[in-house]
């Protein structure tokens, strides 16, 4: 008979290759998708919590402008969520903040579907098209689970778990500070644009809106130092082309939107 002992090993053994096997963005996540929305949730709160750092622009006051704002941006983000495509549309909360800093051209995602956006970058952009590229760019990186892989892989899935459970208070600021900076893998950066692309295919976006936001920051990049976003999300070659290639192979909306008001928006913002 076999020793149950060698099998509960080998058992261990394979689920370990099969899990390193697994190409990014396939295979298993070692958090639940419940514990994605609690490490999101918890995250959430500590940046909410620290507005030195990370200055919330309010969902109220200066004579309406800022519900307007809020307003503006959520239904960019109703938009994407509602294209059919969008995985964990249903569980996830999909909470979307703006972060007054004009300095600052990023936005990033925590876990759960809790997505920030600099002021810096919403001004920058010029057009509905590529902010509804970065947002579905971003909402990507949190629907295919991307974030809490990262940071599972950076931290440990050990250091993680004592976050879920409230044990640990200075690694979730270390988390929190951490998702600014965050470093995505080429896969996950590569399969967050197709996604960008199939959010916004049947909307009224133009769904290769990244590549007009990824080109734009390039040009930004010329010899005025890199934007935050471009430093945390590397451009590897061709992606812009990549980006329409994959649009047009999907046979997706390629014409501007026109019921845009995106310099109405920006006035909006202090």
């Amino acid at each position: 008979m076999t020793n149950p002992k060698y099998i509960t090993c080998v058992c261990l053994l394979l689920s370990v290759l099969t899990f390193n096997s697994c190409k990014e963005g396939q295979g298993i996540n070692i958090l639940s998708v419940e514990q994605d929305i609690e490490l999101g949730r918890q995250v959430s709160a500590e940046i909410e919590g620290n507005p030195q750092q990370y200055p919330l622009l309010p969902e109220t006051g200066r004579n309406g402008q800022n519900e307007a704002a809020y307003a503006y941006l959520r239904g960019i983000v109703s938009r994407i969520l509602n294209s059919g495509k969008v995985q964990h549309k249903d569980e996830f909360p999909w909470q979307v903040k703006i972060i007054h800093s004009d300095t600052t051209l990023n936005a990033f995602a925590a876990p759960g579907g809790f997505i920030y956006v600099f002021t810096g970058l919403i001004k920058y952009l010029d057009t509905e098209d590529q902010l509804a590229g970065v947002m579905a760019h971003e909402i990507a990186h949190a629907d295919k689970r991307h974030t809490s892989r990262t940071i599972t892989r950076e931290y440990g899935y050990d250091l993680v778990l004592t976050v879920l459970l409230g044990e640990n208070r200075s690694t979730l600021v270390d988390l929190a500070r951490g998702l600014v900076g965050l470093r995505y893998s080429r896969g996950f950066e590569e399969q967050a644009d197709d996604f960008s692309v199939l959010y916004l295919c049947n909307t009224e976006y133009k769904s290769d809106g990244a590549a007009g936001f990824f080109r734009k920051m390039q040009q930004q990049g010329d010899g005025q130092g890199v934007p935050e976003f471009l430093s945390t999300h590397p451009n590897p070659g061709n992606r812009v082309e990549k980006i329409t290639e994959k649009a047009r192979a999907e046979k997706c909306n390629m014409n501007p939107f026109q019921g845009a008001q995106y310099s109405r928006f920006k006035s909006l913002l202090p």
